[in-house]
């Protein structure tokens, strides 16, 4: 079957979105819109208009003070901010973070003075009030078949027996999808692509709101965002790569990944990648093109590695990496400065010997 480009109108989501038939059509529906192209390097949750904050406000039973008439272009986290958005923060930490972010619009549980342009929406919770809207936009959906109804498939592209593949996934043309591999909601794969057995794309993120003042310390936070697999990528087998919270999870082109590792939400890997087996990478990463990451390799959270590194196995990434170098060990440093320390630490025995011996 020849892949078809959906309308990505309003319209197009009530006609082909059968979860949103509870909504008043003549509100906004959430979707994901590239800056350039179809496999743009960031993806930002944004609405197809834009929304009256006071609609929201509404949604939310907040106190609107400031931009009254401004509208919401997207929601998101803090980190990944940008004019126009709409972004939460529930603790005094991060109010002035926040409030001079990008960000046009904050859900805050504190009033306080609004910067020129910007608006406030006043809640108890702001967590739970953000959790509300994307809940209202993108609601859980059950699946009742093994390949949804609203899948778009491509030509030449082999589905196998007990694959699953979500609502509204889109997948091009002569890609093999191996048995038992799950493939979540509003997930987006490219061309010519192979995922190996056992490989779950599209789980939720592991991230939470924390508050240790309450019985159930971390509530879930709801995913919105979805993974991006672009063209001639291979996924080995017993991967993980878990959705983004409020941007996209993206694997560029011609990245090849072994078995049983793990990608964290809204990160970003670059073109021409090769991830060996076991390694863990945290969330908000960002590979630039052409890393290499043997075997065991773990990466922290939020840090970029530099185009074309390449870290040996069993090394531990806490840091910006800088490009086009070999790093080794927990916490990495340069490769051959890291061996040389290795050999005096074997040596250590012998030279302990000799001062013995003096003595």
């Amino acid at each position: 079957m020849t892949i078809k480009k959906p309308n990505t109108g309003t319209e197009f989501f009530f006609k082909n979105f059968p979860f949103f038939s509870h909504l008043d059509k003549d509100l906004p529906v959430m979707q994901v819109k590239a800056n350039d192209s179809t496999f743009a390097k960031t993806y930002i949750m944004q609405f197809p208009t834009p929304v009256p904050v006071k609609w929201i406000a509404e949604l939310i039973n907040a106190k609107l003070t400031g931009n009254t008439s401004g509208n919401a272009t997207g929601i998101n986290e803090l980190h990944k901010v940008e004019p126009g958005d709409l972004v939460f923060v529930d603790h005094p930490k991060y109010y002035d973070k926040c409030i001079s972010s990008a960000a046009s619009f904050i859900i805050i549980n504190k009033e306080t003075s609004v910067p020129e342009g910007k608006a406030l929406l006043i809640v108890d919770n702001p967590f739970e009030a953000y959790c509300a809207i994307v809940n209202h936009f993108r609601p859980f959906m059950p699946a009742t078949k093994a390949v949804s109804d609203s899948a778009l498939i491509g030509e030449g592209t082999h589905i196998f027996p007990t694959a699953f593949i979500g609502h509204h996934v889109t997948i091009g043309k002569n890609c093999i999808i191996h048995p038992q591999v799950t493939i979540m909601d509003h997930t987006i794969i490219g061309d010519h692509v192979i995922i190996q057995a056992g490989t779950v794309i599209g789980s939720d993120a592991f991230y939470y709101n924390t508050k240790k003042n309450r019985d159930m310390w971390y509530k879930k936070m709801p995913s919105c965002g979805r993974v991006i697999i672009e063209d001639e990528v291979e996924i080995g087998a017993g991967c993980t790569i878990d959705r983004g919270v409020s941007h996209d999870t993206i694997i560029g082109r011609g990245t090849k990944m072994d078995n049983m590792i793990h990608i964290g939400h809204d990160t970003v890997i670059g073109k021409n990648c090769l991830i060996a087996a076991q390694v863990g990478i945290a969330g908000v990463v960002t590979l630039e093109d052409g890393v290499t990451l043997w075997g065991q390799v773990g990466v922290n959270k939020t840090l970029t590695i530099g185009s074309n590194a390449v870290i040996f196995a069993q090394s531990g990434v806490g840091k910006d990496t800088e490009g086009n170098k070999t790093y080794f060990g927990s916490p990495i440093e340069d490769a051959r400065e890291k061996m040389k320390e290795l050999v005096w630490v074997k040596r250590i025995p012998e030279l302990w010997e000799k001062v013995m011996v003096k003595k």
